[in-house]
Parts: structure tokens; C-alpha cells; sequence
């Protein structure tokens, strides 16, 4: 059974929960120019998302980040660390896209 749980957009879900495991993918709101600040609100509305499918970022399986150079992916992984070094010692791969790219990040947890 899927179970999704509502987003702030009618046509977005928050989280889906699958099979024990919940996926939550996020971008930062409201953008801002910084790439740790950034990083930081999404991984604060990722947490709030695990939290909600009864999830922990401990039990992350799989995340992925999407930056548009290696200078935003050196920010977002400075973020990462500092927010989960007790409890993921591993950092999301990063996918580089072209200059015009969204901003986002994915997550995989264990339920």
C-alpha cells in the first residue's frame, strides 16, 4: 500500500510511504542565494518529512542533491555534515546540471 501524505501544493505530496521505506523529495522555499542556506532549510523540511512517516535522517538509505557547480556542491555537503555527522556518515551524490537548474534534493529512508 502508498500511502502519501498532503504537500502545501495540492498536486505535491510532502512524503510517500512504500514497502517500509519513505521518499521525500525537497527544494529549499524560499530560494535564496546561498547554497548552504539553502541546504539547510531543505534538510530542517526533510527531517520534518521523515519525522511524519514515522522516519529519522539515521535511517537515510539513498541521497541525492542537484547543484550547478562543484563550489554548490563543496556548500551543500558543509551543510549535510553539519547537520548529520552523528548520524549519516554518508553525503547525498550530487548530480550537476546546467546553469539554469533547480535547486533540489531526494531523500530514501528506512521507515
Amino acid at each position: 500500500m502508498i500511502k502519501r501524505f498532503p504537500g502545501l501544493t495540492p498536486t505535491r505530496s510532502r512524503a510517500v510511504v512504500h514497502d517500509a521505506l519513505c521518499s521525500r523529495a525537497v527544494a529549499p522555499d524560499p530560494v535564496t542565494t546561498s547554497m548552504y542556506e539553502q541546504s539547510v532549510k531543505a534538510l530542517a523540511r526533510i527531517d520534518e518529512s521523515l519525522a511524519l512517516c514515522g522516519s529519522h535522517k539515521s535511517k537515510i538509505l539513498s541521497p541525492s542533491s542537484t547543484s550547478r557547480t562543484s563550489g554548490e556542491k563543496s556548500e551543500m555537503n558543509r551543510a549535510w555534515m553539519n547537520g548529520r555527522r552523528q548520524s549519516s556518515p554518508m553525503r547525498p551524490a550530487s548530480v550537476r546540471s546546467g546553469a539554469a537548474a533547480h535547486r533540489g534534493d531526494r531523500v530514501t529512508a528506512a521507515k
